[in-house]
């Protein structure tokens, strides 16, 4: 009699529901010292190309270190400049569009009452969306990632213990590929799927932004540097960023210029946002993400609560990390490989 057979699947599950339950408890008590860590390891990740390439054309030694752990400080420093500057902004303007807002409340209120609709509906229905509750929103959410960069020098300290390690950690999974060749397969294809979507997603990220702060410009919408920086930021988060980094120059048009800007700054996003994100990018990405649009949605929901901001901002790559470690080193995985990514293996296609 095998061992399956002596186990029911069902207490296989619940026991590895219990501690996949127990593991990402853990992890979210210590989410201060293992969101520098994830952050780290995935900048290192983005910039290990440029020690690849250094060292195919004979590079000294340290540059294998100096120029990926330059590139990194680069990185961490203009992030923490923007955060600054949109947690800075978005303090100022959620106090400077009060008296806007409040002939807004009174112009929909007529508007209303005109057709008999209840003032005190409309009020309180209005009031919901007070423009100061959703810049404090946005506020939060860069003063949570500003808290993680705020660790400058550990996550510093980490990269530079990553970039020294880098070498020797390649050289070992190299020599074991015999021994563990569906693991080391899985670690290689997560760091290239890594820096594939990183890369891809930065450079359309950036198309997206600049596009989007043209027509923000053309619009009259006040700061549209600013939003086209928070566009960026978000583009990283699946599903959800486009919504987030879209909401204050929709509120913000709305409020500077009337319904019609609002809705030209809707209509703008929604057009440059398709096109790009929907229609181009996913031609480059190709499969490099390798999970359905459910299984991306639920990792950035649960990412998002074990490491807040940041889990929301890492949410592809750390979903890769765990697909690596808990499903393609597994030689029985094929069938969750497959679930997750909603796709029929090649080898079972008729």
């Amino acid at each position: 009699m095998t061992d399956q057979k002596l186990v029911p699947r069902a207490l296989i599950v619940l026991l590895c529901t219990a501690g996949a339950v127990i593991t990402l408890a853990g992890i979210k008590e210590v989410g201060s010292i293992i969101g520098p860590v994830l952050l780290a390891l995935v900048l290192v990740l983005a910039v290990s190309p440029v020690r690849t390439w250094l060292e195919k054309r004979g590079a000294p030694g340290w540059t294998l270190v100096a120029a990926p752990l330059a590139l990194v400080l680069l990185l961490l420093s203009g992030m923490v400049a923007i955060l600054t500057l949109s947690v800075t902004q978005a303090a100022v303007l959620a106090s400077s569009y009060g008296d806007q807002f409040n002939q807004l409340v009174l112009d929909v209120q007529h508007l209303a009452a005109r057709f008999g609709i209840g003032t005190q509906q409309v009020d309180q229905a209005l009031r919901a969306l007070d423009p100061s509750k959703i810049f404090e929103l946005i506020q939060g959410f860069a003063s949570g990632l500003l808290g993680v960069f705020s660790s400058l020098i550990l996550i510093l300290i980490l990269s530079l213990a990553m970039c020294l390690d880098a070498r020797p950690l390649s050289r070992i999974l190299s020599s074991r590929a015999g021994h563990w060749p569906l693991l080391v397969h899985a670690l290689h294809n997560f760091a290239h799927k890594t820096r594939r979507y990183l890369v891809v997603s930065t450079v359309f990220g950036l198309i997206c932004s600049a596009l989007d702060v043209t027509a923000l410009w053309l619009l009259g919408v006040p700061l549209p540097l600013l939003w086209g920086v928070l566009a960026l930021i978000t583009n990283y988060i699946p599903n959800l960023g486009f919504i987030i980094g879209l909401i204050p120059p929709a509120l913000l048009g709305l409020l500077q210029g009337g319904l019609r800007t609002m809705v030209l700054v809707i209509a703008s996003y929604l057009v440059i946002n398709f096109v790009i994100q929907s229609l181009i990018q996913p031609k480059f990405l190709g499969d490099a993400v390798g999970l359905s649009t459910t299984v991306t949605l639920l990792s950035l929901l649960l990412w998002a609560y074990v490491l807040g901001p940041l889990g929301a901002l890492l949410a592809i790559p750390l979903s890769l990390l765990t697909r690596a470690l808990l499903i393609d080193s597994d030689p029985n995985g094929k069938w969750a490989a497959a679930l997750i990514s909603g796709a029929v293996p090649s080898d079972e296609r008729p």
